[in-house]
């Protein structure tokens, strides 16, 4: 049987999980996808680990694909993921929405958390633009490389949190309290790329798995995973 090796966020860890079995009870190829923090795995694609396929946030493909360390023009969009609020499970329902309702339940909060990455960058950025970055300093909790926000939910920790959908559907412990609202929302997409250094014969299978990603076999377990495929 075929191997390939990969690596990709822990956003789509459980998505790909799923696929990578489902792809090789079709096809008979195995891929070994190894899902760390989105920053570390840029990084240890940069400084020239050996991988057959990458899959990361669009932006974090796009600069390695620009450094070099990726092929041009082999950026392939798998999934979008939509960033959602999660307390612990019995806790009081913070409201959400509208985006007011949201700042407000901010400034409430005791603790709050989320995660490196695009959609933290994104948080950062709303909470500047909503004028209360300084307020919520000193009670954000920035969990360790490769700890879901929603475990330090589900413990108590954090009394909300905010991460990518997919990463807070699975946890046991938490009540995911919805997206966010509409006004405010910000869509991840998650893309597939291929190393500059890889074999023709290792492309071409890495390729005909980054077809299976796309196929319509692959929407409803991208969907039972709280991402959605995209759109043509």
């Amino acid at each position: 049987m075929i191997t390939l090796k990969g690596i990709s966020s822990m956003a789509t860890r459980t998505l790909l999980a799923e696929l990578c079995a489902a792809y090789a009870a079709q096809a008979g190829v195995r891929v070994e996808m190894e899902s760390v923090g989105g920053v570390d795995a840029a990084k240890r694609v940069a400084a020239g680990e050996a991988f057959d396929v990458v899959i990361l946030g669009s932006d974090a493909i796009d600069k390695l694909i620009a450094g070099g360390h990726l092929m041009a023009g082999s950026r392939v969009d798998i999934v979008q993921s939509p960033i959602a609020v999660a307390t612990k499970s019995g806790a009081l329902r913070a409201m959400i929405s509208p985006s007011a309702a949201l700042k407000a339940s901010l400034i409430a909060a005791r603790s709050i958390s989320y995660s490196t990455g695009p959609s933290g960058v994104y948080l950062a950025g709303l909470f500047e633009k909503m004028g209360i970055a300084e307020q919520l300093k000193a009670k954000t909790i920035v969990p360790a490389p490769g700890v879901p926000v929603g475990s330090l939910v589900a413990k108590g920790e954090v009394e909300l949190g905010f991460q990518q959908l997919s990463e807070l559907i699975n946890i046991e412990g938490i009540d995911v309290l919805g997206t966010l609202p509409d006004e405010v929302a910000y869509i991840t997409t998650f893309s597939a790329g291929l190393p500059s250094k890889a074999s023709s014969e290792s492309a071409a299978a890495a390729q005909q798995f980054l077809a299976f990603l796309n196929s319509a076999q692959a929407i409803p377990i991208k969907q039972s995973q709280g991402m959605t495929s995209i759109p043509n």
